[in-house]
């Protein structure tokens, strides 16, 4: 047969017919398990989204494409999975490089989809081209990998490249680019193979290293399990729950591992705001540390409270990623795995557990009676009464009093998120903040993103509260349309006293009281409420501490009978905003510029 003959195909039957590109990169997500998808259409992405939703997946067109980024990163943390989003091609796509540059620094696996002229446009050698920009190199050192799909049968493997490279290590977010010629080709319908048949998986330690460290524990006269980020990014709170009680020892909560795991909630204690925590790091002799970077706001596990015991200590350490080990501190017993695999070996090595750490139900006890206490001191503070507009400690207490149990969790701001975290009032299980890049406007398409992906994997019924400030609701105020028009069982308490809450304290720290505090303050005449009724939401207005609660309990209630999201605007004091955050000094040793 010559180049140019057809092959014979009369004993074989026809040809299959092929799947197009667009289908079967869905093909190759589902097998992930993805069920959303965030973007806004352009001709590259059209048939991919119609055939998407044909399948009974989410999609959603939010008002930006930055904040489908930031959709697509809640979701990957809801269910543990990768996530999925899409900018059309130029404007879209670099719209989306703060969502892009956030996964990277919150190690969320999230696989950017991007548009492209057709090859033969964009080699052109022309000026004056319509909505276009080289895409790949300004996004390439802002992901772990960057792939474009030439041809159509390269679709497979640079998808699963991207999964693979996404999921593997340190986790974070990919791109694929293709040309708009390439989108209708197709290619051979080959079963796809699962997940386990393309990249590794569940991976498990040494089993010797593991035999040590469960005989470091039960040695051990006051062990710790440190928890963070990806505990619960991994879906792993089962299984840290009993390696926790098998191991019979507090559990500390690092600053981007704040969700509370089922039946752990009463000894666990956030690290640096509990003073609790404070205690059992000082006390302690043993660390096991899970799913975290031992970074600065960790104060590297180095210094600080961690600094007298460092000579006696051991250091248990849980990671996927091996390049890790041993980078910001020494390592005693490295346990390279996923923290899903990793974590049940542990509990089957430690069999039927030790006896309880010695300190637990004194650390318990002083956790408790410091939330208490925290709650009663707030009552001291100003109510909302009179001249002087809500403190924020008020403002926390009373809100998160009233979070709703099995909610998801959402944060944002500067001044009021450190106010949670020393005065919050509840322990949710499924917490949703940006702590490692500190990119403040996510909190509306977090809160999005999370409820979407978690009524995908698990069917309507969690409600979501945000809590947040006035100039961080304002990045991407437009996504309350996406709430709205998604009747999502959302609540967003909003604290407003128009200003850069902490910008304002360093002006006042910086150059003392009555300095000009020039752009730090903006215009007193927003009102949030009237802004979600304008975009088809409901809005409420209080002035006092005392009626945030029954705000709240209205606007679920309003969601209980077929109703849409709320809004409820709350006016908080500007000088205590800006100058009683407590703890404060402990949040600023995470700055601490060389010196750790």
């Amino acid at each position: 047969m010559s180049y140019a003959d057809t092959p014979d195909t009369a004993d074989t039957g026809a040809k299959p017919k092929g799947v197009p590109v667009y289908k079967r990169l869905l093909d190759l997500f589902e097998a992930e398990g993805i069920k959303t998808l965030f973007g806004i259409p352009d001709p590259n992405f059209v048939h991919l989204c119609l055939e998407a939703e044909s399948r009974g997946w989410t999609v959603v067109s939010p008002r930006h494409e930055a904040a489908a980024g930031f959709m697509a990163e809640a979701a990957s943390r809801i269910t543990g999975k990768p996530a999925v989003c899409f900018g059309t091609l130029g404007p879209g796509l670099a719209n989306m490089m703060p969502a892009i540059q956030c996964c990277k620094v919150e190690n969320s696996p999230v696989i950017f989809l991007g548009g492209q002229r057709a090859r033969i446009t964009e080699q052109r050698v022309r000026r004056g081209r319509i909505q276009f920009v080289r895409q790949e190199p300004m996004i390439a050192d802002s992901v772990k990998y960057s792939g474009v799909i030439e041809y159509a049968d390269q679709v497979d493997e640079i998808v699963h490249e991207a999964i693979r490279i996404a999921m593997s290590g340190t986790p974070g977010p990919c791109y694929i680019e293709y040309p708009s010629n390439v989108i209708l080709e197709e290619v051979d319908p080959t079963p796809v193979p699962a997940p386990s048949r393309y990249r590794l998986t569940n991976q498990g330690a040494d089993g010797d290293r593991i035999a040590e460290a469960a005989k470091a524990i039960m040695e051990a006269k006051n062990p710790i399990l440190l928890v963070g980020h990806a505990v619960h990014t991994t879906k792993s709170g089962e299984a840290v729950r009993e390696l926790a009680m098998k191991m019979n020892c507090p559990v500390i909560q690092t600053s981007g591992g704040t969700s509370y795991i089922k039946g752990l909630e009463d000894r666990t204690f956030q690290y640096v705001f509990s003073d609790a925590s404070i205690d059992a790091v000082e006390e302690c002799d043993v660390v096991v540390a899970l799913g975290t970077e031992l970074g600065e706001p960790l104060h590297f596990g180095r210094w600080r409270h961690w600094y007298d015991g460092e000579a006696t200590r051991k250091w248990i350490y849980v990671q996927q990623d091996a390049t890790a080990i041993g980078v910001n501190r020494p390592i005693d017993i490295p346990l390279v795995g996923d923290v899903r695999a990793v974590v049940p070996q542990l509990s089957r090595a430690l069999g039927e557990g030790r006896e309880e750490a010695p300190g637990l139900q004194r650390f318990m006890k002083d956790g408790a009676e410091e939330l208490a206490e925290l709650a009663e001191e707030t009552l001291t503070k100003s109510d909302g009464t009179g001249n002087v507009a809500v403190h924020t400690s008020r403002f926390i207490v009373e809100a998160t009093k009233h979070f709703p149990p099995e909610g998801i969790m959402i944060r944002d701001g500067g001044a009021s998120v450190i106010f949670g975290w020393t005065y919050n009032q509840c322990k949710p299980h499924d917490v949703i903040w940006n702590q490692n890049y500190g990119h403040i406007g996510t909190g509306l398409p977090y809160a999005n993103g999370a409820m979407l992906a978690d009524i995908a994997e698990n069917g309507p019924g969690r409600p979501g509260m945000l809590v947040t400030s006035d100039s961080s609701f304002l990045f991407h105020i437009g996504e309350l349309e996406v709430a709205v028009r998604k009747n999502l069982p959302l609540v967003c308490v909003v604290a407003v006293d128009f200003q850069w809450g902490l910008e304002v304290g360093v002006y006042k720290r910086t150059f003392g009281q009555g300095t000009a505090e020039t752009g730090t303050h903006w215009s007193d005449k927003v009102r949030f409420d009237k802004i979600a009724e304008g975009l088809g939401a409901r809005g409420e207005f209080v002035r006092t501490a005392d009626e945030i609660g029954p705000a709240i309990a209205r606007a679920y209630a309003h969601i209980d009978a077929g109703g849409g999201p709320s809004v409820i605007h709350v006016p908080i004091d500007p000088k205590a905003n800006s100058e009683e955050m407590p703890k404060y000094e402990r949040f600023r040793t995470w700055y601490a510029e060389g010196t750790q």
